[in-house]
């Protein structure tokens, strides 16, 4: 079965094997929002076996309107509350929000390869070698 992954409308493929080699720079690096549903945080609490809001109050922050999981900071880097660098994996993987299972096909991205390609190991658009 292949690992790579191309979706119609973005200009590389995504070769998913590369994941257990890049030390998770897609959950840590810069400080950003990884937005949650009112589903999502459902699902991730039913996970965890917490209330629904014992899991707000632990593991998310309000942006304006939307929640956002909370990071923790590691030698001069953030990572997602739920990064686990033991395993280099996600410790909520099979209830990760949206924004974490399209990654890296997000929009963003359409117009940015080489920003993409330094931050994750399993980009190529086909003139490499994958």
């Amino acid at each position: 079965m292949s690992n790579l992954i191309n979706k119609e409308g973005f200009p590389y493929i995504f070769d998913s094997s590369a994941c257990s080699t890049c030390q998770g720079r897609c959950c840590t690096g810069e400080s950003g929002y990884i937005y949650v549903s009112k589903d999502e945080i459902e699902n991730i609490a039913n996970l965890l076996n917490l209330q629904i809001q014992e899991f707000v109050d632990t593991y998310l922050f309000k942006k304006g309107y939307k929640y956002s999981i909370k990071e923790n900071q590691f030698n001069g880097s953030h990572e997602c509350a739920f990064y686990d660098r033991e395993s280099n994996g996600c410790k909520v993987y099979d209830a990760r929000p949206l924004q974490c299972r399209t990654f890296p096909f997000w929009d963003y991205f359409k117009t940015r390869v080489d920003e993409l390609k330094l931050e994750c190991p399993g980009i190529t658009t086909g003139s490499e070698d994958v």
